[in-house]
């Protein structure tokens, strides 16, 4: 096995104090003190101003009923809470100025993004949260704690309960069956990467009853070796794209082509070669996690 593996880097609130007016009765006293804490939750919740640094954390905020002051650039349609906010740019590269200027109390973005984001959220003493979405049980376990920060802890259960139950189901059905060795491609343009059982792809197709042939390497992702992978035997080729994914499917395309290593592969040969949209299969978990679940199971088991 060959060594030249390389790690890819690609590696909460203002509290409000309010005084309570006295009581001669012991009655009306517990009656006040009991508007005041109602008042006191509230006024955190208003003062709260957070921005949706990424798509997926602001889909998780509609379904736990919380607002938000500004949102990503995006071409998908967000519900209609975040109609006419401010855009923040692009989710991997927001303008620091707009987020600056919008006086946030927590900028809530992803862990992947965090290494490149960190310092100058730092530096402009922005706060900022980079949540674990890496893979499903971490993106369920952010939920949970977004929902104990923003007073939504009923949201949040039944949000990661519907999700639980869902992927419940179709695990099941794989336990059953005999899943096919995957190996899963993550393009960029102008090349690509394998993606291990430790990325967020990879916890989909064990999820789907898929065995990694990257099954044991540590790292996320890998570079690639076409001799290796070759001698790995998948049954199954999934390519995903990061970004620009026309340009990634004919970068793929080009390279299956021109590549003879490829036309040995038994995948290639007997046309077990899949394209994976990117809001379904993307570097960190998201609510679609179900659909994208019953996807690999149409392709593993059909």
């Amino acid at each position: 096995m060959q060594k030249k593996w390389k790690r890819f880097t690609v590696y909460l609130g203002l509290l409000a104090l309010f005084s309570i007016a006295g009581c001669s009765s012991d009655d009306a006293k517990e009656v006040k003190e009991v508007d005041a804490s109602e008042q006191k939750v509230e006024g955190e919740l208003a003062e709260q101003r957070v921005i949706a640094g990424t798509v997926v954390i602001a889909e998780i905020l509609e379904e736990l009923d919380i607002d938000a002051i500004a949102i990503p650039e995006t071409e998908k349609e967000l519900a209609s809470r975040f109609d006419g906010l401010p855009t923040i740019g692009n989710a991997m590269q927001p303008d620091m100025e707009i987020v600056k200027s919008l006086d946030a109390t927590d900028f809530l973005s992803v862990s992947t993004l965090e290494y490149d984001l960190k310092d100058g959220f730092e530096q402009l003493n922005i706060p900022a949260s980079f949540l674990n979405f890496q893979s499903v049980s971490s993106m369920l376990n952010e939920i949970e704690m977004l929902g104990e920060r923003y007073d939504r802890s009923e949201q949040a259960t039944t949000l990661v309960t519907n999700l639980e139950k869902d992927m419940e189901a179709v695990e099941t059905v794989a336990a059953g069956k005999e899943g096919p060795r995957v190996l899963i491609l993550l393009g960029i343009p102008g090349s690509y990467l394998v993606a291990t059982e430790n990325s967020y792809a990879g916890d989909l197709v064990k999820r789907a009853g898929g065995i990694n042939v990257m099954e044991g390497q540590e790292p996320e992702y890998l570079s690639s070796n076409t001799e290796y992978l070759h001698d790995s035997n998948p049954d199954i080729i999934l390519r995903l794209s990061h970004g620009m994914p026309a340009e990634v499917v004919e970068m793929f395309n080009e390279e299956f082509q021109t590549n003879d290593v490829w036309k040995h592969f038994d995948a290639v040969k007997n046309d077990k070669v899949y394209d994976l949209e990117e809001e379904l299969f993307g570097t960190t978990a998201s609510l679609q996690v179900p659909t994208a679940l019953g996807q690999l199971m149409e392709i593993f088991y059909r």
